[in-house]
């Protein structure tokens, strides 16, 4: 696991990525957490989170914010990918979990399995990046159906080289890095293109946007042509903007915390949840995401309030490529 300081903050990334686009000289290990400093607490004051690595850093900043204000409750924060966190919060194990993605139908069902009832509540935005190596000098663009090329399950082994994704480029072995497959970011790049980067000038892989800006003159940023219109013409390059406006498709996407209706009836959760979804709203961007827009806090602390279960998505196997949170969310509130 990588860490890379941002405005005082660590936020975590997969360490393949820059040893293998940069080379690993530039890549420091950390091998465990320091100490927040903050004093031990009681099992009735501790609030446990885990979860996606993208969601970590915002969660990170919030607990860190929270726990100054609340010195007597203890915040812990663990970083066991979606998939992982969801295998602990499901069973009980954690009160709140981090997911770069929403909930998947095993998912579920795990849930149920154990009567864990859970509120679902998005707290920013991001976009997966595309990126090479800077010494690629043939990518200056991917469209949808390339990227489905490289990745789709029957490319394996197949699909190797440069030359078969556009007339043209070189015969040369194409490198695909990306995060495990317990990843949230893993589970929405495939599922929006089909349906790891080492110092490697052949390397093409995908992580958060945030990654990208925390490391953007080692890398290159590839634009994503989705061939439609509607969503701007020709390729856009992820942004802010681009994945706020949702024109950056199909690789922008809402993150979120997911909370236990159990745990919520504790007073320390209940404070935390709201201190998230208010104070917690500039900590969003301070360390590299996409705030939401105030409508949609607003939603979220409403749905949180009303101990809403469930998910927006339907529980239908994660995500809803380009819906957004705004209809789906003033939707349900109708």
């Amino acid at each position: 696991m990588v860490w890379h300081t941002r405005n005082g903050r660590c936020e975590s990334r997969p360490r393949m990525v820059l040893g293998a686009l940069v080379g690993a000289g530039l890549v420091s290990a950390v091998l465990g957490f320091l100490g927040s400093g903050v004093a031990p607490a009681s099992a009735a004051t501790l609030i446990k989170v885990d979860g996606s690595s993208t969601v970590f850093p915002i969660t990170e900043a919030v607990a860190e914010e929270f726990q100054k204000k609340n010195p007597k409750v203890r915040v812990t924060v663990g970083i066991s990918g979606t998939g992982g966190g969801f295998k602990k919060f499901c069973p009980g194990e954690t009160d709140i979990s981090d997911a770069s993605r929403p909930i998947k139908i095993s998912e579920v069902e795990l849930c149920a399995d154990n009567r864990v009832g859970y509120i679902e509540l998005p707290v920013g935005y991001d976009g997966i990046a595309v990126m090479v190596n800077p010494k690629n000098d043939w990518v200056d663009h991917l469209t949808v159906q390339e990227l489905k090329k490289m990745w789709e399950p029957g490319a394996q082994r197949k699909v190797t080289r440069w030359s078969q994704i556009r007339a043209g480029w070189p015969e040369k072995e194409i490198h695909l890095f990306g995060p495990g497959s317990d990843s949230g970011t893993y589970d929405y790049f495939t599922e929006a293109t089909v349906g790891k980067e080492h110092s490697d000038p052949l390397a093409l892989g995908f992580f958060g946007l945030a990654y990208y800006e925390n490391n953007k003159d080692k890398l290159k940023l590839v634009p994503i042509d989705d061939g439609n219109p509607k969503n701007g013409d020709g390729p856009i390059l992820p942004s802010a903007e681009t994945v706020k406006t949702s024109t950056y498709q199909p690789l922008s996407r809402p993150i979120f915390i997911y909370a236990s209706k159990k745990a919520a009836d504790r007073p320390e959760i209940v404070d935390f949840v709201k201190f998230y979804l208010t104070a917690g709203r500039p900590l969003v961007k301070e360390v590299g995401y996409i705030p939401l827009s105030d409508e949609v806090y607003e939603l979220g602390l409403k749905r949180f309030e009303k101990r809403v279960v469930g998910s927006v998505f339907g529980g239908k196997g994660g995500s809803q490529i380009g819906v957004t949170l705004e209809s789906l969310l003033a939707s349900e509130s109708k």
